[in-house]
């Protein structure tokens, strides 16, 4: 395990999956871990085999290419989250590897670096080389044990795959019709009724996944959650001209077969990418940035993210963020404000 630290984070990485096993936020005398983890991991509880290699240590924050998919032998999500990624370089707070292993015969790198003062871990994935079209996402894992309030910035429409994750009652259960469509997050077509995708839970004991395509005239693309009990919020934040879809996988009991067994609960993906399948077959969407990734033999491509915490003791649901100079304003929906020092070149807005 690696650590980085900066005055008021830290996180651990796992560069035997890439994986940014938790990031910890300190303000004041308190602490702010939201990633999930589960229930299985680092217990010693013997697996089945052959599961893909991140399911043996789910949660966390990883990158998937292709995700949602398998190809070249890859397993599910692809090397990135499955592999090893050899150290290049490292200082207290920065890192840079590469990943073992090519995805469709690019060289992958990862950057993580931390700045003081500034709750956020950001990340930089770079594709060298290569041929075809890949998705890619980022895949947070949130930890919801007492629900959250989910707010994002404006999107078209609402979107689940053709299919449910658990299709067969006698292995689990999805609660979302598939497929379906709304512009309104707060009645997303379920069963014989409606969910409230805005809240987790929405339904009790389910698997469900929905993708939102992002609306155009905006560059910062960003997803809130807020753990009122908790009184924080984590924060997903990109670019939306690199990452056209939020992606939200709700894993609240719904798979009862192993290593699941119905006990991994209170878990939010929330995974921001270029998937354009997940949207199904001539989707006919427009998008604010790539479907997916088309690498290329003579160049380089990369995608930059961050993920954060910050204290959040109104418990309110967030009505907008913003990036002003080197702050990133969040708002809430009962006027609440706060400011936080921000890393403006992160993501390459300007």
């Amino acid at each position: 395990m690696i650590v980085l630290a900066s005055r008021g984070i830290r996180l651990a990485f796992d560069p035997s999956l890439g994986q940014i096993v938790r990031f910890v936020v300190t303000e004041g005398a308190r602490e702010i871990a939201p990633l999930h983890r589960a229930p299985w991991d680092e217990t010693g509880e013997v697996l089945p085999d052959g599961l893909p290699p991140h399911l043996y240590h789910l949660g966390g924050d990883f990158f998937c290419a292709p995700f949602a998919a398998e190809k070249d032998g890859a397993p599910p999500h692809g090397w990135p989250a499955n592999a090893r990624w050899h150290l290049q370089n490292a200082s207290p707070d920065r890192l840079s590897a590469r990943l073992s292993k090519t995805v469709q015969g690019a060289i992958v790198t990862k950057e993580l670096w931390l700045c003081p003062d500034q709750p956020f871990v950001y990340q930089r994935h770079t594709f060298v080389g290569g041929s075809g079209r890949v998705p890619v996402s980022n895949h947070a894992n949130v930890s919801l044990p007492n629900g959250g309030l989910i707010r994002t910035s404006p999107k078209q429409v609402w979107v689940t795959p053709p299919t449910p994750l658990e299709p067969d009652a006698g292995r689990g259960r999805s609660g979302l019709t598939y497929p379906a469509t709304s512009t309104d997050p707060t009645a997303f077509p379920a069963g014989a009724g409606t969910a409230d995708l805005t809240r987790y839970p929405w339904f009790d004991r389910h698997e469900d996944f929905v993708s939102a395509v992002e609306a155009p005239g905006h560059r910062l693309g960003w997803t809130a959650v807020t753990r009122p009990a908790e009184g924080d919020v984590f924060l997903s934040l990109r670019r939306t001209d690199q990452l056209p879809m939020t992606m939200l996988w709700h894993s609240n009991g719904g798979r009862d077969y192993e290593p699941w067994s119905g006990r991994h609960r209170a878990c939010l993906g929330v995974e921001e990418g270029a998937a354009q399948h997940m949207l199904g077959e001539d989707h006919g969407l427009p998008l604010t940035g790539p479907g997916d990734f088309k690498l290329n033999n003579e160049c380089a491509m990369s995608v930059s993210h961050v993920i954060g915490a910050v204290a959040w003791p109104s418990g309110s649901a967030i009505r907008s963020v913003e990036l002003a100079g080197g702050q990133l304003v969040l708002c809430g929906e009962d006027g609440s404000r706060r400011e936080v020092p921000f890393d403006k070149d992160a993501l390459e807005l300007a």
